[in-house]
């Protein structure tokens, strides 16, 4: 049976009577922070739609444009872990500072990449993005989880979380509507623009499309971090007890010894995975099965995400009453039988079904994270850092269900299915872990 790290008794994962969900005294930094939440949820979503524009303006194929969430979750992956070394030197303000500066900047990068109209370019720019957002979510989600009462820790993380499905819909709506040109050639349009010389001109037109929604967050970002730098942040628990902390201790090894916090990694890889792949070709399976332009399209994957921020905040309500790990076991074994009806019927029926997984998948991410670091003490950080680093399931997982689509759109949602069972598994043993008495 999986055991999770050591906690308290009243560790129940419901959260005891009366638990404090929002921290006293400190609601400005938790603000700011629950921003930054939305924020990373724009570029996340913004993928979806640069999947579809360059498979567009790059005439490209699905596997090649699935390289844009491999590009992006690299970035996560390769820093995810400088961001937890630096975070036990510095605190929580320093790299939430810095992971803003490179998200702008990556943002910024992608007006001379559209004026050099290389795709290798766009990916490098993605990089960047992806760089920052990993030293802003291994710093915010452990620092939302200790920033107040530790008994509704997963109520908290999946109340600022909640505010991810608002950026990631505005992502899917400023795609939608300012880089979807609406223009869809047939093959006979083509072959006329090249042989009257103009299809590079319409390439290129297409490809400068994303240059100025990209340019607009960047100036957000940059002017977040300038407002953050300037506000106090408090010490957490880990910091605290980090500042007295044996250096010699190898806190990696440490970790990977506690099979629950392990399995949750996996869980997260398995989780981030399926979310992404199930995103990243929606806009297709919509236009394949329904027959929808993409536009039409586009606007059915921003109705899916705002089943996903109901989701979030239903959960957050739910988790009052049903403890996190049982009520993650339920959702994801409702995905198991919604991805299989998408699966086995694609049209109509099936793209009602992938489009409602969104609204169950929408708490796994938070709790697996909130989970996997209870009672982790001074390797909250480190632990943080690995759950985020383990987001590279986006990377691996995608480009495999582009593999798959060669055949069908429809047998390319066997890999979430696979996700989601591994997931059902581990949320009821969770819940089951955390709810036994601990030696």
């Amino acid at each position: 049976m999986l055991t999770p790290a050591t906690t308290s008794s009243k560790d129940t994962g419901a959260g005891r009577p009366g638990s404090s969900l929002f921290p006293i005294g400190q609601m400005l930094p938790f603000s700011l922070v629950t921003i930054l939440f939305f924020m990373w949820g724009v570029p996340n979503n913004l993928n979806d739609v640069l999947i579809r524009q360059f498979m567009k303006s790059f005439a490209i194929t699905r596997f090649e444009a699935g390289l844009v969430q491999s590009a992006f979750y690299l970035g996560y992956f390769s820093l995810a872990m400088p961001a937890a070394i630096l975070m036990r030197r510095t605190g929580y303000k320093t790299g939430i500072v810095t992971g803003l500066i490179l998200f702008g900047t990556g943002t910024f990068l992608f007006w001379p990449a559209a004026i050099v109209n290389r795709y290798g370019f766009f990916l490098f720019a993605l990089f960047v993005i992806a760089s920052g957002l990993a030293f802003l979510e291994t710093w915010s989600n452990p620092f939302i989880a200790e920033l107040g009462d530790p008994d509704s820790s997963e109520r908290r993380l999946n109340f600022s979380q909640a505010f991810n499905p608002i950026g990631s819909i505005s992502g899917v709506a400023i795609g939608t509507v300012f880089i979807f040109s609406g223009v869809e050639l047939a093959p006979e349009q083509v072959a006329a623009l090249k042989t009257t010389h103009q299809y590079a001109a319409y390439l290129q037109g297409e490809t400068l499309r994303v240059v100025k929604p990209y340019l607009a967050l960047g100036a957000v970002a940059f002017a977040l971090a300038i407002i953050i730098s300037r506000v106090a942040f408090p010490v957490t628990r880990s910091s605290s007890v980090t500042a007295g902390a044996n250096k010699g201790e190898n806190h990696l090894l440490h970790l990977l010894r506690r099979p629950f916090f392990a399995f949750s990694v996996v869980a997260q890889f398995l989780y981030v995975g399926a979310q992404v792949g199930t995103w990243s070709y929606f806009i297709q399976y919509v236009q394949d099965y329904v027959h929808a332009p993409e536009k039409t399209a586009g606007y059915f994957l921003t109705g899916s995400l705002v089943a996903f921020a109901v989701g979030r905040f239903g959960s957050a309500w739910l988790m009052r009453f049903v403890s996190p790990g049982r009520l993650m076991g339920i959702y994801s074994a409702a995905n198991v039988i919604l991805v299989t009806i998408g699966v086995t019927s694609p049209g109509w029926l099936g793209m009602w079904s992938i489009f409602l997984t969104s609204f169950f998948m929408s708490l796994m991410f938070p709790t697996i994270f909130a989970m996997g670091l209870r009672g982790l003490g001074e390797d909250t950080k480190l632990g943080g850092s690995l759950l985020v680093m383990a987001i590279v399931g986006g990377a691996v997982l995608t480009p495999l269900m582009g593999l798959l689509s060669i055949r069908s759109i429809a047998t390319a949602y066997l890999v979430p299915l696979g996700c989601y069972l591994f997931i059902t598994a581990y949320s009821f043993a969770g819940a089951r872990a955390l709810h036994s008495p601990q030696p």
